[in-house]
């Protein structure tokens, strides 16, 4: 069984990878980044919700007084992450956004430590600072970072939206199903998002077009483009993700989500065209061992939840986007 989990949480975190890209072509054929995520939220959510109805409709009932968590959970770990992830992918690299949004276990170490006075490990400690020097590398600081200041700030709000998913993971019990919490969180995060996208202007006619991304990027159907991305980066990327994590520890799921960041990279240069430098790839592989040294540690201090609740801890760092 444990097997089988390793290979589900992997082949969820490539699915996560497609999302970057496959929403570069929506961008490219026309939509705004925010109509970008507003279109992926709205049609996974209808989708999650329409299965969840049809094949196990008591995951979608949520009891009234956990409402406003629900809320809380669409506009910070749903609407916050894959808003500010998509627009930080107009001006960064995929890989180096998905890099910044991975420092999330660094900010939760702070978070617990100074914010919740919890003792940890010194690992975590140590895998924070690592993370924090890897990412130095990534935008090479020593030379003033050569990166989009605007397009790094970003990429940090999303990694910071992502530690609040974590945080808010520990506030809720077997009362609420994990899979109904996603597809009410894809739903309500459509519905946060309304008038920063204005669904009302988006461009259709662009779904029915083709586009590519910059020179070197393949040329393919932006409604193909958004069909994927959905399908196969959101929805079952998620509900792989939940069932990975069935089997799994949430420590050694989160590990195996993580290497989302290197998909996400490869799939950029394949299909975007996207290349990255021996500093960002270096720095790269420093981030993601001292994010993954800290949320380790973290983990192993913390007290183990409630069983129903393991699903969700690990999905978002990914997923997230």
């Amino acid at each position: 069984m444990r097997y089988t989990g390793l290979a589900i949480a992997f082949l969820s975190s490539m699915g996560f990878a497609f999302s970057g890209p496959m929403a570069k072509y929506l961008i490219a054929g026309g939509l705004a980044p925010m109509e970008a995520v507003w279109v992926r939220m709205a049609g996974a959510g209808v989708l999650l919700i329409a299965v969840l109805a049809a094949l196990r409709p008591a995951a979608l009932r949520i009891p009234r007084s956990r409402w406003p968590f629900v809320a809380l959970y669409a506009a910070i770990a749903v609407a916050g992450v894959q808003s500010l992830y998509f627009v930080a992918i107009t001006r960064l690299p995929v890989g180096i956004a998905l890099l910044l949004e991975f420092m999330a276990p660094v900010m939760v170490v702070i978070w617990v430590r100074f914010v919740r006075k919890v003792r940890l490990a010194k690992a975590a400690f140590v895998g924070a600072v690592t993370a924090v020097v890897g990412l130095a590398i990534v935008v090479e600081a020593w030379q003033g970072i050569r990166l989009d200041a605007l397009g790094l700030l970003l990429g940090l709000l999303a990694g910071a939206c992502c530690a609040g998913y974590f945080l808010m993971s520990d506030s809720f019990g077997d009362d609420i199903d994990p899979l109904g919490l996603i597809a009410w969180g894809m739903t309500g995060a459509a519905v946060v998002l309304v008038p920063f996208s204005r669904p009302w202007n988006i461009p259709w006619d662009a779904f029915t077009s083709t586009a590519s991304p910059g020179e070197g990027a393949l040329t393919l159907p932006v409604l193909g483009a958004y069909l994927w991305m959905v399908l196969v980066a959101t929805v079952i990327a998620y509900i792989l993700g939940v069932n990975a994590v069935r089997r799994l520890s949430a420590a050694v799921g989160a590990t195996v989500a993580s290497l989302e960041v290197i998909g996400g990279a490869i799939v950029a240069w394949a299909v975007v065209g996207e290349q990255l430098g021996a500093f960002q790839i270096i720095g790269g592989l420093i981030v993601l061992s001292g994010a993954l040294l800290a949320q380790t540690a973290t983990a192993a201090r913390q007290p183990s939840p409630p069983a129903p609740v393991d699903p969700v801890d690990p999905v978002e760092p990914v997923r997230v986007v």
